[in-house]
């Protein structure tokens, strides 16, 4: 490993850990060359039984989207897929007209979230790149988890109304990247799982990062190498060892917008993949267009997948260089890609542990962010 001052950096994530997450990991990559990787934390907070390591495997929440987008832009470059082919050429089921409605608030209060009073849409004229850039007009988020089962649930996505019309805003969208991984699966005859190892996790040489992490039902053994999440009221339990989102959990731990388990390492070799234009996944050109702003003028800058550098001076992305790239998972994971230093930052932390409200991970990203920035940019 090369060799980084990461005084500040250690002490920001032991005054972290506990405070603001149970258990964190966070790995560096500068120049190509790991130079730095930490584990932090409890798995088991409360009793201190089980320190975190860097075998430890993370829940990835949204940090999934990025791999199941590499997949499909493999796919794109193999000429299977188009980025601006209408969505209905692979599921059909969205050639139709539908109605724009008020959707269900995303975080449990019983509210609706309205985004245009009234309208129509022609599902059939959404893109590819509508899902990509989430500017198709599809609500944020639907229950599918009151959903009977995993069919069901995917019905539910691909039949449900739309909440603005297409390409006027930017509205982050889980059901738009459901419908990505469901078309990854039409066309290629591999359940999404398959497609995302045979297509990125493979390639790259990762071992651990995977959709359902372990064999059921699992050992002792295997749950304490798993970071635990939130309790959840729904399942009436502590999740560890399962999908904390619980459409994805409905669809059977594997979908589009989540799922999948890694570790910082392994994220920030993914991260390395993007910092070398795409090899040996992709091309130049393509990472280029992924890294292009594709939502001038719409109030958030979004690539293809990708989260862009925001100029808010409380975004994690900001303390990097403007030209930075990456994403952040509900659970409190995130990869930032900085061009400009040649930097990877992986930071993978269990902090919905504590609850999906009054959270602090963004406190805590941005911390660790400026640390890493400071140690990397030298006094």
């Amino acid at each position: 490993m090369a060799q980084l001052d990461t005084t500040h950096v250690q002490a920001t994530l032991d005054t972290a850990a506990g405070s603001l997450a149970p258990a964190i990991q966070l790995t560096v990559r500068l120049h190509s060359e790991l130079v730095h990787a930490s584990a932090h934390g409890w798995l088991d907070p409360e009793s201190h039984t089980h320190p975190t390591t860097l075998d430890t495997l993370f829940d990835m929440a949204s940090v999934t989207k990025l791999f199941v987008v590499t997949a499909f832009m493999t796919l794109v470059e193999a000429g299977h897929l188009g980025i601006d082919q209408p969505v209905c050429e692979v599921l059909p089921e969205l050639d139709e007209t539908r109605p724009i409605r008020p959707y269900e608030d995303p975080l449990g209060s019983d509210g609706w979230v309205t985004l245009c009073d009234d309208g129509t849409v022609n599902a059939g004229a959404i893109t590819f790149r509508h899902l990509l850039t989430h500017t198709s007009g599809l609500p944020a988020w639907r229950p599918l988890l009151r959903q009977p089962d995993a069919e069901a649930a995917r019905r539910m996505a691909l039949t449900t109304f739309f909440a603005y019309p297409p390409g006027s805003r930017v509205v982050y969208s889980d059901i738009g990247l459901i419908l990505l991984g469901l078309a990854i699966e039409r066309t290629t005859g591999l359940r999404l799982d398959a497609a995302v190892r045979a297509y990125v996790t493979e390639p790259l040489g990762l071992t651990w990062t995977r959709y359902l992490p372990h064999d059921a039902p699992p050992t002792p053994e295997v749950l304490a190498g798993i970071a635990p999440t939130e309790l959840c009221r729904w399942r009436g339990r502590r999740i560890v060892g399962e999908v904390h989102d619980e459409n994805a959990f409905r669809l059977g731990g594997v979908a589009g917008h989540a799922g999948l388990f890694s570790t910082a390492e392994e994220i920030a070799a993914f991260g390395q993949c993007y910092l070398d234009e795409g090899a040996p996944l992709l091309t130049a050109a393509t990472v280029r267009e992924m890294r292009r702003l594709q939502t001038p003028g719409l109030g958030v800058d979004r690539g293809l997948g990708f989260l862009l550098w925001s100029a808010d001076p409380q975004a994690s992305s900001h303390p990097f260089s403007p030209s930075t790239f990456g994403h952040t998972g509900f659970t409190g994971t995130s990869l930032w890609i900085d061009p400009e230093r040649e930097l990877v930052v992986a930071l993978l932390t269990n902090e919905v542990y504590n609850g999906r409200h009054d959270r602090r991970i963004g406190e805590l990203r941005l911390a660790v962010h400026r640390a890493v920035v400071e140690a990397v940019d030298g006094p």
